[in-house]
């Protein structure tokens, strides 16, 4: 499993959460409508997130940091963690130098690989 897809596990985003969601109809019922194909459930990340802040004894913004969104998600934040996650997603190499251009790239791109895969993430997050 890699660095990503536990963000998303924890979040309740891809196949994990949709192994654990039961059939409401019964196997010979006949569905309302077909299937889409490549349809992804959505998941209401913000409402998640601000949950998880508001009983955290701590005042996280995982707005605007990463070290906070992934300390909210039991994640480990460390700078090593954080390192090898830029790197799992792509952060260009003059980045990966600069802790603080790192952090934004990968808060940003989280963001963004977030609503890819179903996520709400709300459109001022993702500029």
């Amino acid at each position: 499993m890699g660095f990503f897809s536990k963000i998303l596990t924890k979040l309740g985003i891809g196949s994990a959460a949709a192994a654990q969601t039961p059939d409401a109809a019964p196997a010979d019922a006949t569905p309302a409508a077909p299937p889409t194909s490549g349809s992804v459930a959505v998941v209401d990340v913000v409402a998640q997130l601000e949950q998880r802040a508001a009983a955290n004894p701590q005042k996280l913004n995982w707005r605007t940091s990463i070290v906070d969104l992934l300390k909210l998600l039991d994640i480990d934040s460390s700078f090593a963690a954080r390192k090898e996650l830029a790197a799992e997603l792509g952060c260009p190499a003059d980045l990966m130098g600069d802790s603080a251009k790192m952090n934004i790239w990968l808060h940003k791109t989280v963001l963004a690989r977030i609503a890819e895969n179903g996520g709400n993430v709300p459109a001022e997050l993702l500029d």
